[in-house]
């Protein structure tokens, strides 16, 4: 039993799925809960609570691996490059997700576009790879800079395509059952 949860726990082919699942769970209960809010505001902060959540919740996860992959005694890497990488994207990540929802009723101003290229910054660091995660967070500031409507509603149609993208891609990624060098051919 312990060694199934290790393993279901150190699978990085799981973590994608599972976060982008929740994200759609809250930002499905944020619009039910913000009914009759200005829309541009509204859609600003559904687009930001899902990124923070996808990113955040796979930070909690890179974090939970590190830990239990140190506690095993199978971690192979430097333990503080680890750690460093899991709480560079899950602070601004969880910021990001307070902010959203303490103020998603107006602008969420500098701060919250900070923290977006923050965890874009930060991804794309970590190896270019990383760019469709880091894509809905470059939307998400375009879309707080836009000012004609039919950029907003192309930032925003953008945005839900590359996130079903990544989500088809995450589900065929956990069916493969292979690690991401694996599935990715880096390995």
């Amino acid at each position: 039993m312990r060694a199934r949860l290790v393993a279901l726990i150190v699978d990085e082919g799981k973590w994608l799925s599972l976060s982008m699942g929740l994200a759609l769970v809250a930002v499905l209960v944020f619009l039910r809960r913000t009914r009759g809010s200005e829309a541009r505001q509204r859609t600003l902060a559904a687009m930001s609570l899902f990124f923070a959540v996808t990113i955040g919740t796979m930070a909690f996860g890179h974090l939970l691996a590190v830990s239990t992959k140190l506690v095993v005694g199978t971690l192979a890497g430097s333990v503080a490059a680890l750690y460093a990488i899991g709480i560079a994207l899950a602070v601004p990540s969880w910021w990001l997700l307070a902010r959203t929802l303490r103020h998603a009723a107006r602008d969420p101003g500098r701060t919250g576009l900070a923290l977006q290229l923050w965890l874009v910054a930060t991804l794309l660091a970590l190896g270019l790879h990383n760019l469709p995660l880091a894509l809905p967070g470059l939307l998400n500031g375009g879309y707080q800079l836009h000012s004609r409507r039919i950029t907003g509603l192309l930032l925003v149609a953008t945005s839900l395509l590359v996130n079903l993208g990544l989500f088809v891609g995450s589900l065929v990624f956990l069916a493969s059952g292979k690690s991401f060098e694996e599935f990715s051919g880096m390995r």
